[in-house]
């Protein structure tokens, strides 16, 4: 794998200074009731029916017979359980335990071999083994030192590497409401196809497609009060003001599909 390059060390640092644009204004932040950067685990628990989608079948065409799959930042496990048949290991790190218990939940019933580590990816990286495929799911985003962490992916991988993420950052959606509620003016960068520029920058054979995703504000059907506690969690708000998310989530609906894309590189050694 080449060095970073001038070229790549531009792209990396916008990738960072875009991602640090994104972060909470100080005086919001401060007054917050509860910590706005929440993941609850019922928002990514899986069914045993997936609806099948571009980066399944871009991940499972590499995966062999009774192959391995590492699910990076797994969550629920929507990117590696579809995977089953073919992958008959699967391979599962998250930062949070709770998720990492729903995943093992999730595998058991299918009947596949399992393993779950826990941490945030690259630092857990030299515990965990490499598989055939590795997958990423909506992690991206999150990860400001891209570098390191698309380096360790393609690490772990004997085939295939797939990163899925939206077009545009996943908290895009709610930029009207930080207008509303705030009167703040909310990013639009990075992308995801920053995100492919980078992989193939950084000497990665990296292709990024791009896809309608369907089942996008369908995928976990949340009863209306935690739709609404999880959004005022998220806009710094008090409970209070549960009325007037409600009002705003019903006048700005996401339940439409999204553009999203999937970001793949065969691993070349």
């Amino acid at each position: 794998m080449t060095d970073t390059t001038p070229d790549s060390t531009a792209l990396l640092d916008h990738w960072r200074a875009d991602l640090a644009s994104w972060a909470v204004p100080d005086e919001i932040l401060a007054q917050a009731p509860e910590k706005p950067w929440i993941h609850p685990v019922s928002m990514f628990t899986v069914d045993d029916e997936i609806p099948d989608s571009h980066s399944h079948q871009i991940a499972r065409a590499a995966v062999p017979d009774g192959g391995s799959v590492l699910d990076v930042g797994s969550g629920g496990g929507r990117a590696s359980l579809a995977l089953v048949p073919p992958a008959a290991t699967l391979v599962a790190v998250d930062h949070q335990q709770g998720m990492l218990d729903a995943y093992a939940e999730a595998a058991t019933r299918r009947g596949v071999h399992h393993q779950e580590f826990l941490g945030d990816w690259p630092a857990v990286a030299d515990e965990v083994p490499e598989c055939d495929v590795v997958v990423c799911h909506h992690v991206a985003y999150n990860v400001a030192d891209i570098e390191p962490f698309l380096r360790a992916l393609d690490a772990h991988a004997r085939r295939r590497v797939v990163l899925e993420l939206p077009q545009h950052h996943p908290m895009t959606n709610m930029n009207p409401l930080w207008k509303k509620f705030w009167d703040l003016d909310r990013p639009t960068r990075p992308t995801a196809e920053d995100l492919g520029a980078i992989a193939v920058a950084l000497g990665f054979d990296a292709h990024t497609d791009l896809w309608e995703d369907e089942t996008w504000g369908r995928r976990v059907e949340l009863p209306d009060d935690e739709r609404v506690r999880f959004a005022r969690i998220r806009l710094c708000l008090t409970e209070d003001r549960d009325a007037e998310v409600a009002a705003a989530l019903i006048a700005q609906s996401d339940a439409g599909p999204r553009e999203v894309a999937t970001v793949w590189w065969d691993v070349a050694r």
